[in-house]
């Protein structure tokens, strides 16, 4: 059996903060900055507008001219749906997550760690939450989300059975619920201009004329009406690494470059790597003007060099939409050891770099890792000499 745990509208919910009473108004997650301009999660207000994920920001506000749009946060979603995860993880369960909000996992192999039953092993994913969520089950995975759906805060819906037993419970559901998976949410619009209301007559359908007409995600979504569903791919937990710099003001230019310098220095100076490389990077800011600014960076190889790793990121971090006031690094993923590629041109230079990185890992041994420190200039014009320049690690 599979779990499905849903929480509904959870980019919205995290955007609003502490502002609930935005919820229970008509409000969506205004497009990301350079993105698309369609909307993004809707309150319940907002879809009895008949707005939902991604119309665009025109249509939208013509059907609802009161509509509020909360900017997005798309750091602080990525970091809270993160503990969300590893709390179900501490539970046992391998977790598949969809998107934000939604994730799946694999009963069968918690049943004789939470007393031996389905509704054990879903308590104790809810109690590992420690916040509503809806919970279903089912044989496949789309089901489990349906019955997520369909399911309330605190009394989850566990279909029962095979394959046949998901197409009976599928049969009568709104095709809707293919905007729950990613391959197929695009076909709900085009599904509903034939007259496709429910999965069952999607199912209903022969395989040639839904081939012919929508081709391989028609297919794909034809084989989920009929209660069938690949299997679950679980995630490796990630090792995170992050380095957070606050700016006391809003840089920009020079200076945010210095920023980013003395970040990269500070993510590759950390004990914790363990003498790496990084193959992908996230760099995320919290703007001035409300919300924040997050973009995933994978390198072409696998970097330990510091000038190269400058090189990547700076394009991106001229991609600000608007000034901030904090600024992040964080190691997403690690590649193998770095290795001590060395010029045969510069034998004597190697050789000087090698007893000077000797020197500074005896005298970080003999007085701590402050001991070893370069001087970073930042500011050179400022009137505050803390601005002027700033301390990072030796490398």
């Amino acid at each position: 059996m599979v779990v499905c745990v849903l929480l509904p509208r959870f980019e919205l919910t995290v955007a609003a903060g502490d502002r609930e009473e935005l919820l229970r108004t008509p409000a969506a997650l205004a497009p990301e900055p350079g993105c698309e301009q369609r909307v993004g999660a809707c309150s319940p207000a907002a879809e009895a507008f008949g707005i939902h994920p991604g119309t665009p920001l025109g249509e939208a506000l013509a059907r609802c001219p009161s509509l509020a749009l909360v900017p997005p946060d798309p750091a602080g979603v990525a970091d809270r749906w993160e503990r969300l995860l590893v709390r179900l993880e501490s539970v046992g369960a391998a977790v598949e997550p969809e998107r934000p909000g939604l994730v799946c996992f694999e009963a069968r192999g918690l049943l004789r760690l939470h007393g031996g039953s389905l509704e054990r092993v879903i308590e104790a994913a809810r109690r590992a939450l420690r916040q509503p969520a809806r919970l279903g089950a089912g044989p496949s995975r789309f089901c489990a989300l349906a019955a997520a759906s369909r399911a309330r805060m605190r009394r989850p819906e566990v279909v029962a059975g095979g394959d046949a037993e998901a197409a009976a419970y599928l049969a009568p559901l709104p095709v809707a619920l293919l905007r729950g998976r990613r391959e197929t949410a695009e076909l709900v619009e085009p599904l509903a201009r034939l007259g496709i209301e429910t999965l069952g007559a999607l199912a209903a359908l022969p395989c040639d004329a839904v081939a012919d007409r929508f081709g391989a995600p028609g297919l794909f979504a034809r084989e989920l009406a009929s209660g069938r569903d690949g299997r679950l791919a679980p995630r490796r937990p990630p090792e995170r690494l992050a380095e957070e710099l606050e700016l006391p003001e809003a840089l920009s230019g020079v200076q945010l470059d210095h920023a980013l310098h003395l970040l990269v220095d500070r993510l590759l100076a950390r004990r914790e790597r363990r003498g790496r490389t990084l193959r992908t990077v996230v760099l995320a800011a919290k703007l001035v003007e409300g919300g924040t600014w997050r973009e995933l960076v994978p390198f072409r190889e696998a970097l330990a060099d510091p000038v190269r790793m400058r090189l990547a990121l700076a394009p991106r971090l001229a991609r600000l939409p608007a000034p901030a006031e904090c600024l992040r690094l964080a190691a997403e993923r690690f590649g193998p050891p770095a290795s001590d590629q060395r010029s045969l041109l510069d034998e004597a230079e190697a050789v000087r770099r090698a007893r000077l990185r000797d020197a500074v890992q005896q005298a970080r041994a003999a007085a701590g890792p402050d001991a070893a420190l370069r001087v970073l200039a930042v500011e050179v014009d400022s009137r505050v000499p803390e601005r002027r320049v700033v301390l990072t690690p030796f490398e």
